[in-house]
Order: C-alpha cells, then sequence, then structure tokens
C-alpha cells in the first residue's frame, strides 16, 4: 500500500484500495515476464497508470483497469469476476482485452477502419483514451523493440495514435508523440530543426519581450493578472509547413505563437469578458489579420478546446499569433477535457459527462470528415511525411517494407523472383491494377502471374528496388546469352561454308557501325533474325578490304575527352553579420563534413577562425548552448564552383561478398568519386561495417548517391559522418 500512496497520491482511500487490490493481482500474475529489453513486464502498466494519472487525470477506476487488462492479457483465466471492482472497471477492461488482439495483419493498418474497431469495442470512451496513454508509454520506451516491431509500431502511432490523440484535446501527448515519431522516421531532418530551434530561442524570446512592453500598462490598470508565455510548433508541424509551403525553416512565420494565460474565476461570463478585453488591447496595439481570427472561446471544439487566436504584424513587419485563454482552458488545452476535474481535485459528473460525451462524439465522426476535427490535420498531407519507405501488405497480413515509389512489379520481386519474374499484374485493395500501379502505405497486394510471361527491358523503367532491377536484367542477360549462344552458332557455321573468318578489329567496327553495345548482342540479333547474316558477310567482305586501315581509325575512336575536376571550394560560402571579424579565415569542420547546400553555421574559435558545421552536427546544440556568442550565421554562395567537397558515410550492409562492389558502382555512377575505403567483418551481427569518405558537388548529388545505397536489398544502415 506504501507503493500505491507513493505512486498515485492524489485519490482518496477508496480510490487508493482499489489500485491496491488491482496492482496486487497484476503483480503476481506477471512477475515472471519481461520487456524486451530484459526489465520486469510490470514497469509497463506502471508507467501507462502513471500517464493516466498525472498527464490526462483520469479516475481510481481506470489506473485499476490498466492493472487487471495487462494480468488478464497475459493470463485470461485470471479471475478478477469476484474481486468486486464494479462494472465500469470491468466494462474498461473487456474494451482494453479485445483491442489487444487487433494487429496489423487484421486491420492492414487502414487507420478508418482500426477506428472503427477500436470504438466498437469501447463501449466506455475511456478506453480509448486508455489506449493513447498506453501508446504513448510504448513509444517513449521505442528504443528497446525490435527493428521491425518498431518500424510497425510508428507507422501505426503516425496513422492513428496522433489523429486521435489531436480529435481527443491530448495536446500535450500528441505533440510528444509527434516528436518522437518524427525523430525515428527521419532523424537528420529532426536533428536539423531543433538545432534551429535552439539558435533562434532567444530571438524569440525578445519578439515576446517587445511585444507585451506597451501592453503592460493597459492590463495593470484593469487589474488583469495573466501569465506570458512561447509555444513552439512541434518539429514535425514544423516541417510539414515547409514541404507544404515549399519553404525553408526562415520562411515558416508561425513557428511560435505568444500565449496569454489569464488567471481568473471560473466563470464562463468573466472569462469570456476578460479574453475579449485582453484581444481588444492586442488588436489596438498591433495591425490584425482578421481572416486568421479563430473564436474558439463562443464556439469551442467538439473537444472541448477553448481559445481565441488572432496573428498580428509588429512594427518590424514580423508576424505573430496570438492565443488568449484562462487557466482553465489551458489546463483543458493541455491535457484534455479530463484535466478539469483532476485540477479542481473532485469527480464532477457533469463534468465528466461532458467530456465522455464529447469523446464518444469524437469518436464516431470518420477521420478526416467535415465534421472532424482533424479533418485539415488530414488535408495538410500527414500521410505524406516524412518517410522515405512505405509498408504494404499480402494478403495474409504480412507486413513489407518498400522504398517510396515502389511498384506492384517491386512488390511481387520482393516476395520471390519466380514470383515477378512471371508477374502479369496485382489486386491492390482487391482492384486489379498494371504491373506500374504504384503502391502507398498500407495497400494490400495480391499478384497475378502467367506461365507465359517473360521481363522485357522496358520493366528497368517500372521498378525502383534493387534487387527487382537486378533480377530484371538477371534473366535479360540470361536471354540474351541464350540467343547470342543460337546466333554465334548460326554464324560460324556459315563462315565455315564461306570460308571467311571474322577477325577481331573487323567484329569491333562492325558493332560500332551498327550501334550494338556488346559482342552478345550482336550475336543475340542473328539469333532472333533480326540482323541477316547475308549482310554481315557483305559488312565482312567491305570491312576485310579495308583492315590496313582499321586499327588506326579504331584508335582514334577509343579516345575521350575526360573531364578535369578541380579541387575547391573556397569561394562557396559567405560568412555574413561578420564585421568585426572580417579578418579571419574559416574551414569545414571535420566533425560534420559540410558540404554545399547543406544548412550551415559558423563557430569562431581562437585559432582556426571560423568553421562551418552542419546543423544537424551532432556537436551543434553544444556548441549552442555553451557558447551562444560565438555562433555566427552563414550561407552559401548563390552557386557552387567547380570544385568537390569531401564527406563521410558509414554503412552496415549483410555479409554478401557483391554488396561492396553494388556500393561502389552506385558511387560512381553519380558525380561522386571515393577518396577512401574501409571495410571491416563484424561476424558477431554477420554484417559489414564500411567506412567510406567521398567527394562531391553538392548535397544534391550526396543525396542521390546515399539514397540509391539506401534501397539496395542488403544495406541495413547508412548514416552520414
Amino acid at each position: 500500500m506504501e507503493r500505491i500512496e507513493k505512486l498515485f497520491p492524489r485519490y482518496d482511500e477508496s480510490g487508493k484500495a482499489m489500485i491496491h487490490k488491482a496492482f496486487t493481482i497484476a503483480e503476481n500474475a506477471l512477475k515472471e515476464e519481461k520487456r524486451s529489453n530484459g526489465a520486469p513486464f510490470m514497469e509497463h502498466p506502471i508507467a501507462v497508470a502513471r500517464i493516466a494519472c498525472d498527464e490526462i487525470g483520469l479516475s481510481a477506476e481506470c489506473i485499476s483497469a490498466i492493472f487487471l487488462h495487462e494480468a488478464t492479457r497475459f493470463f485470461p483465466d485470471t479471475d478478477i469476476s469476484s474481486a468486486g471492482f464494479g462494472k465500469d472497471v470491468y466494462t474498461i477492461v473487456d474494451g482494453l482485452n479485445k483491442i489487444s488482439t487487433i494487429k496489423p495483419k487484421d486491420t492492414r493498418l487502414e487507420a478508418e477502419n482500426y477506428k472503427k474497431l477500436i470504438v466498437s469495442y469501447s463501449k466506455d470512451p475511456r478506453v480509448t483514451v486508455l489506449k493513447i496513454a498506453d501508446r504513448l508509454e510504448v513509444m517513449r520506451s521505442l528504443d528497446m523493440f525490435p527493428k521491425l516491431s518498431r518500424e510497425r509500431k510508428v507507422l501505426e502511432t503516425m496513422m492513428l495514435y496522433i489523429p486521435l490523440a489531436h480529435q481527443l484535446g491530448l495536446y500535450n501527448i500528441k505533440s510528444e508523440m509527434e516528436d518522437i515519431y518524427f525523430r525515428h522516421a527521419d532523424p537528420e531532418q529532426y536533428r536539423t530543426i531543433k538545432n534551429k530551434l535552439k539558435s533562434t530561442e532567444s530571438d524569440r524570446q525578445k519578439l515576446m519581450i517587445q511585444f507585451i512592453e506597451p501592453l503592460k500598462q493597459k492590463l495593470l490598470d484593469d487589474g488583469i493578472s495573466y501569465k506570458l508565455k512561447v509555444r513552439t510548433k512541434t518539429a514535425l508541424s514544423i516541417y510539414r509547413k515547409m514541404q507544404k509551403q515549399k519553404v525553408p525553416f526562415e520562411g515558416v512565420f508561425d513557428v511560435f505563437a505568444i500565449r496569454f494565460i489569464i488567471d481568473c474565476e471560473d466563470d464562463k461570463a468573466t472569462e469570456h469578458a476578460l479574453c475579449w478585453k485582453v484581444f481588444s488591447y492586442v488588436t489596438e496595439e498591433y495591425e490584425s489579420d482578421t481572416k486568421r481570427l479563430r473564436d474558439w472561446i463562443s464556439n469551442p471544439k467538439p473537444n472541448g478546446y477553448e481559445s481565441l487566436h488572432i496573428t498580428v504584424k509588429n512594427k518590424e513587419g514580423s508576424y505573430l499569433e496570438v492565443q488568449i485563454r484562462t487557466k482553465r482552458m489551458d489546463d483543458m488545452a493541455e491535457s484534455g477535457l479530463a484535466s478539469h476535474w483532476s485540477y479542481k481535485g473532485i469527480k464532477h459528473e457533469a463534468t465528466l459527462d461532458k467530456w465522455l460525451g464529447a469523446v464518444r462524439k469524437a469518436l464516431e465522426s470518420p477521420l478526416g470528415s467535415d465534421g472532424d476535427p482533424m479533418a485539415t490535420y488530414y488535408t495538410e498531407g500527414i500521410h505524406d511525411l516524412p518517410s522515405k519507405e512505405i509498408f504494404v501488405f499480402t494478403p495474409s497480413g504480412e507486413l513489407r517494407k518498400l522504398p517510396s515509389g515502389a511498384t506492384v512489379l517491386d512488390f511481387a520481386f520482393d516476395i520471390h523472383t519466380n514470383l515477378g519474374i512471371r508477374c502479369t499484374g496485382g489486386k491492390v485493395n482487391g482492384k486489379a491494377v498494371r504491373i506500374n500501379e504504384k503502391l502507398k502505405t498500407g495497400d494490400v497486394v495480391d499478384i497475378m502471374s502467367g506461365k507465359n510471361q517473360k521481363p522485357s527491358s522496358d520493366w528497368l523503367n517500372i521498378v525502383v528496388t534493387s534487387k527487382a532491377r537486378t533480377k530484371i536484367r538477371q534473366k535479360l542477360s540470361e536471354a540474351e546469352f541464350q540467343k547470342a549462344a543460337d546466333g554465334k552458332e548460326i554464324l560460324g557455321r556459315r563462315l565455315k561454308n564461306w570460308k571467311m573468318e571474322l577477325e577481331d578489329e573487323v567484329l569491333n567496327t562492325m558493332l560500332k557501325k551498327l550501334q550494338y553495345k556488346t559482342v552478345n548482342a550482336f550475336y543475340a540479333a542473328i539469333g532472333e533474325g533480326e540482323l541477316d547474316v547475308a549482310d554481315v558477310k557483305s559488312m565482312i567482305q567491305d570491312l576485310s578490304q579495308s583492315s590496313s586501315d582499321q586499327p588506326a581509325v579504331i584508335e582514334a575512336e577509343k579516345k575521350t575527352n575526360r573531364p578535369v575536376v578541380e579541387e575547391k571550394g573556397g569561394d562557396d560560402i559567405l560568412v555574413i553579420d561578420a564585421k568585426n571579424v572580417r579578418g579571419l579565415d574559416y574551414r569545414m569542420s571535420k566533425c560534420c563534413n559540410p558540404v554545399f547546400g547543406d544548412d550551415v553555421f559558423g563557430f569562431v574559435t581562437r585559432t582556426d577562425g571560423i568553421k562551418i558545421h552542419r546543423m544537424s552536427c551532432p556537436n551543434a546544440a553544444r556548441l549552442m548552448d555553451k557558447y551562444p556568442y560565438r555562433i555566427q550565421k552563414v550561407k552559401w554562395s548563390d552557386s557552387p564552383s567547380s570544385g568537390n567537397f569531401q564527406t563521410g558515410l558509414r554503412i552496415t550492409a549483410a555479409l554478401e561478398p557483391f554488396v561492396i562492389n553494388e556500393i561502389m558502382d552506385i558511387v560512381n555512377s553519380f558525380r561522386a568519386s571515393i577518396r577512401m575505403f574501409n571495410v571491416s567483418e563484424n561476424t558477431r551481427n554477420g554484417t559489414y561495417d564500411i567506412t567510406m569518405k567521398i567527394a562531391v558537388p553538392s548535397n544534391l548529388e550526396l543525396d542521390k548517391v546515399t539514397s540509391q545505397i539506401r534501397n539496395l536489398k542488403n544495406v541495413l544502415k547508412i548514416n552520414r559522418i
């Protein structure tokens, strides 16, 4: 009981007694169970219960249901019916147990169907809220799960739990899950945006101070007690704005909002009057954009959200979003309507009923529909961000991961090479489609095949995966070799009959004249009948007459001009706003190897001038925190020089010998060159650990190289160093 007292001090004695009883049942049932990292499984329900208690404000019945759910989920024979918990608790436990049986195999990760299942299992709407609390704990512990399980949980969270948390007004939880999702889905973009937010934090504080200065006296004279704080958008929200508006970080003008939190009594008329009074002072002082006025005080959102939003422009021309609300409204906005009775410390039945009704209404609105508060969230493209991969399913529910842009043909080769070779089309979500149909996350794909189907060279323009390309080329090569063997035999017999020989010099000249890239292609054309052997005979006779001149001609044709790449790049960066450090040199930092086009900043060193770092540099946050006065804004010149920039890549690949050649082929196929290549075998993990340095003209070319390497089947991980 002492532990329950410590974990859940906010409940009365009867509530603590109920939780203690449920906790004891779970502790006994789960004592042998472990989590993925070997820790006791009881850590999970305890953490979920703390979220439900401290961050959402749910009742003791909900906390008890969390422990009973985990006990009966693992051990269905656990008897809880005679423990006297009450109907509400048993209803919640039953709903949670049913939801736990839903697997991606059953739902295909289609968000709307998954939500319908949750609602059908949730006789008590609090079941859904507890499921969101459970998912938040899972996301906080994401690093302990195996890779495939982690990817599936991240995808489920993005498609379902983030929108649901928003629907139900659980904005703090929604924001935290967005941050965790983005950190795992696109770590480099996440780190870049986070570091830019950190580097501009002082600017936001300065804007807030300047904003409130002309309003202070008016608010004081009116006796309005308030707190002012800056609310910064999540990294994912900023990224979505950048993508939608096609602007850099600096082009997102509503990165943050200034929020008034008014301290007053909980009287509706008083609250509304004070909020509108503050609104009038703000709009008198600053030019407002009435098109962006949002009045959620007169007409709260279905999830209970209340606030006044307005965008204003200050004297410097900067746009600021201003939010005005009372402390009660802010509590609801941060933690959902449940926080209201939690904040008051008592269980107001009317408020509870209102909240449960709002939850039910939100749940019954289809995701993305007109009546859904999340409709705008969907139209802004959450499903398109920011993953470079898609997740699709076989008819039996098996999860398959493919690169973005993959087609039905890619999927067929991913299942099995023979299925890919014979693929004639497919069914996507029950609808017949062609082999070039592009797939998206959540699709269920059934492949159709034919015995007489054969690959053609056009297939190479359809597929994007390296496995499919390799297998198609291999099959085309096999067919060409067979035709070439037939053609060589035909030509050999004819040459013997004609008592003629085909010299190598004559053959090479003939290939160039007929525009065949390889000898095999030449023989294959004869084998297929595309090239008449009588024409070949005539050409051999004509070319043999001038064979004495031929070597010189061939030698001349072999000469090619190779472009020379100069190793420079010193003029590719301009240090701006550096009036007092104009005499200093600058150089690229070796800890992150910036490349032309990267988001960068300068750091003024004591002896080495200005060192240029990437915004996503592992050292960026430390330098900005510890030495903000030495941070220098920098930008690249308008166009790159003809030089190259060196950068490093670290690759983990399966222990397959051909993967090294594949990686080198990809680098050489772009405007990049290898400067260092080091390979070591990790026999314990069954992988190659590859470190390489390459020279590239810009980050665009680097992105092409890394994207192609990442798409190789046997490449497990690639990071820039």
